[in-house]
């Protein structure tokens, strides 16, 4: 029901950034053992700092995080401040009364079938791939696009010997606890006041996620090496690698069919997330730099690299912003 209501109701951010992929050579081996990932980015003001994490998704899946230096600062610091997000919460007895409405909410307005609303070239290139990755599963042909490209990209990666790096936030969540360490969340609370509405008004209303079906496609096509080069760019901390490779990511079409699809345009809670949730963790990031001697944070990498990126917006504010060594 959660993963239902998370798919459906919260919308992922993702900032992608806009440039064109630099060749790099195939890279079949996935770094294993245990890596420490990129060094910290040091956010300043006087002698009060906050200590910024870059995570990446997809990692190797045989790698183990390790960073004494990351660990290090974290353990010494005052505050953690959540990745950030945009969270909408129906609560328990809630959700309950709304199972009956989450029945066949991934599926297709009115029975229509995978090949019924994706173009025909699309659905071409979809077949040899749901064979590759996913194999026989015909009720998947009944799902919207946007979710059957989830299904398929999940089954990409976890073949290709990626994951989506949950040890990393596993491992920091257990370090937050053993030192008691203060934590803030810093995203968006989005109006769940009429969750019920909202979800009959999805389940009859159309998406226009072609592009999402469409870039996920693509990026199992071409883009598994570059991914490999990117998770081991990651795991040995190369920055120089990191800072070269651009992130191509169809997070960013798959946010897009959500943000303007039908079923939110009339609902004023739903408006300007991504801009909401930036400023709301710009402003959670400022309290804790002047607050604590030390704070501590977690963003993508591309919420970190790039002219608009989080710290972009903190260096325009008067904040000295370091890189990693």
């Amino acid at each position: 029901m959660r993963l239902l209501l998370a798919l459906c109701l919260t919308i992922p951010l993702s900032a992608a950034l806009a440039q064109e992929e630099p060749e790099a050579a195939p890279e079949q081996v996935l770094l294993v053992g245990q890596r420490p990932g990129p060094g910290l980015w040091k956010v300043s003001k006087g002698d009060h700092v906050l200590w910024v994490f870059g995570t990446y998704s997809p990692l190797p899946q045989k790698m183990e995080w390790r960073s004494q230096k990351v660990e290090a600062a974290l353990a010494q610091s005052q505050e953690y401040l959540t990745p950030p997000a945009a969270h909408a919460n129906v609560g328990f007895f809630r959700g309950l009364t709304m199972l009956p409405s989450l029945i066949g909410v991934k599926k297709n307005p009115d029975g229509a079938s995978l090949k019924d609303v994706v173009p025909a070239d699309a659905y071409a290139r979809w077949l040899p791939l749901k064979a590759k990755y996913i194999g026989e599963n015909d009720s998947i042909e009944r799902e919207r696009p946007i979710f059957a490209a989830q299904t398929l990209f999940s089954a990409g990666l976890k073949q290709a010997g990626l994951t989506r790096g949950q040890a990393v936030d596993t491992k920091i969540d257990a370090i937050i606890k053993q030192h008691n360490i203060k934590v803030t969340e810093t995203g968006i609370k989005l109006d769940m006041g009429d969750a019920s509405g909202m979800v009959k008004d999805f389940k009859k209303s159309s998406l226009a996620d072609t592009a999402c079906f469409t870039s996920t496609l693509a990026r199992l096509e071409s883009d598994i090496d570059a991914m490999r080069v990117r998770a081991n760019a990651w795991a040995k901390g190369d920055l120089e690698a990191i800072q070269r490779l651009s992130y191509p990511d169809q997070e960013t079409q798959c946010d897009d069919a959500m943000l303007s699809a039908e079923f939110v345009k009339n609902r004023p809670g739903f408006q300007n997330i991504k801009e909401r949730v930036r400023e709301a963790w710009v402003a959670s990031a400022e309290q804790a730099i002047n607050t604590n001697a030390s704070s501590f944070a977690m963003l993508r990498l591309s919420n970190i690299v790039g002219a608009d990126s989080y710290l972009a917006a903190l260096k325009a504010k008067g904040y000295q912003v370091d890189s990693p060594d």
